[in-house]
């Protein structure tokens, strides 16, 4: 049995530059004595033919002279800087020259079964085949050169060892910065396509026919991981200006988004309801107030004027028309506001005259009709007093009218508006005649009941 040093289990290189014993047993690990004996070789034969192998190995670099006048501290530093360098060295070169002389020794025989493997390395379904003088999926991977990130997925894990024909699975983890209409959210995934990712992510149900992805469903995760924007299919009602509402459906996320999608733009003073940034989601309803200004011409009549000659020789009231008069047309220019096509304001802006109007002539009586002859007169006039203190022409208001308090129906049906429109308008002559006629036909005084009976009429 050969002379093993008692750290051997710990696998670990001697931090001494020189090629040692302790290195050699450890680079042929468990089966140092097999192989030994095989190649009928002993450990400073093999540390003689290893240093003839390693001639061109990088140098080690050892401390200048300058650094004896640094303090022990500082000194402290480079020593342990140039342990790790030598363990470095002879982790990445010393194991493979020992390996190789062995092999050569041997004809590929024993060291080479026993400590070169064919391992498969499954890396996100890709698979490779590599060999390595490991023997735990640790030491593999990193033979491969392949670090385990802390979202990756190892089977086995780093510790386990691997035999010949071993298989080692690793799944990358993928950083995903996922925006569903407009509503962002981060994720690690261990995916290769979008799809993988959505899934892992219980998100499947996104991928519905009219989604709109900003990388396919089946694209690609990169490793360096990705911004993946969705915009779901929505059903929206879209009420734009005086127009019929439309049914539509569309990926758009906001109002501003709809607008570019559909074609359509805003004029100065339209606006959308909730603003550009109105939040579109399944079964809403966007309505766009279309406010439109413009100027037109439009013809219009000109009525005619009224022009009124006064003719002593007819009697009051009475009017004859002495020409009809024709209407005239214009041309007048208007600034109109309409919203949602309905006209909100009107601004004259200018007129032209295109046809002038022929004023309609009309000739008005001021003769005054003849008064007619009464009686009575005394009782009258004591009546009126009663009624409205002798005041003829008095007017309160309160639907009685005249000296002797005529209501406007009694007055027209006994043709009162023969004289005028309304009793206190008619002169005191006038109204006691209709009075009259009141009295005859009830045979008395009796429309004047209280002062009938104060005057004791009959």
């Amino acid at each position: 049995m050969l002379d093993r040093p008692s750290d051997l289990d710990d696998f670990e290189f001697s931090p001494d530059p020189h090629v040692t014993r302790h290195d050699v047993l450890t680079a042929l690990g468990p089966d140092a004595d097999s192989l030994m004996s095989e190649a009928d070789i002993d450990v400073d034969e093999l540390i003689q033919l290893i240093n003839a192998e390693t001639t061109m190995l990088p140098p080690i670099v050892i401390p200048d002279e300058a650094s004896a006048d640094r303090t022990a501290e500082a000194k402290e530093e480079p020593e342990d800087g140039l342990a790790t360098a030598v363990k470095t060295w002879k982790k990445r070169f010393l194991k493979g020259a020992v390996l190789a002389v062995m092999i050569t020794l041997t004809g590929g025989g024993a060291a080479a079964l026993a400590m070169n493997k064919s391992v498969t390395l499954d890396v996100d379904g890709e698979r490779q085949t590599v060999r390595s003088f490991g023997g735990t999926v640790g030491e593999v991977l990193e033979d491969a050169g392949i670090t385990v990130g802390a979202h990756d997925a190892l089977s086995p894990s780093p510790q386990a060892a691997v035999g010949d024909g071993g298989v080692i699975t690793l799944e990358r983890g993928r950083q995903l910065n996922l925006i569903v209409d407009g509503e962002q959210r981060e994720a690690w995934v261990r995916a290769t396509t979008v799809g993988e990712a959505l899934e892992q992510l219980g998100l499947q149900d996104l991928n519905q026919k009219g989604t709109w992805f900003s990388t396919p469903v089946g694209g690609e995760v990169p490793l360096d991981g990705m911004t993946l924007e969705v915009k779901t299919l929505k059903n929206i009602t879209l009420f734009d200006g005086g127009n019929q509402p439309r049914e539509l459906s569309t990926t758009a996320v906001t109002a501003e988004e709809l607008l570019k999608e559909l074609n359509l733009s805003l004029g100065p003073k339209d606006k959308i309801e909730g603003g550009l940034e109105f939040k579109i989601r399944d079964g809403a309803s966007v309505h766009i107030s279309r406010t439109g200004v413009s100027v037109i011409n439009e013809t219009e009549v000109i009525e005619p004027e009224v022009r009124t000659i006064e003719d002593p020789e007819l009697e009051q009231g009475t009017e004859i028309v002495e020409e009809e008069g024709v209407p005239g047309e214009e041309i007048v220019t208007y600034r109109i506001t309409k919203e949602n096509d309905r006209e909100i304001a009107r601004e004259e802006l200018s007129s032209k005259i295109i046809k002038a109007a022929k004023d309609r002539v009309i000739r008005v009586g001021t003769k005054e009709p003849p008064q007619p002859v009464i009686s009575d007169g005394a009782v009258w006039d004591a009546l009126a007093q009663c009624e409205s203190t002798g005041n003829w022409a008095i007017n309160t208001g309160n639907g009685y009218y005249g000296g002797l308090q005529f209501d406007k129906s009694t007055w027209d049906a006994y043709g009162g508006d023969q004289y005028a429109a309304y009793p206190h308008e008619a002169t005191r002559e006038q109204q006691i005649a209709i009075a009259t006629k009141v009295r005859d036909d009830r045979g008395g005084y009796s429309a004047w009941p209280s002062c009938q009976s104060q005057l004791g009429l009959p």
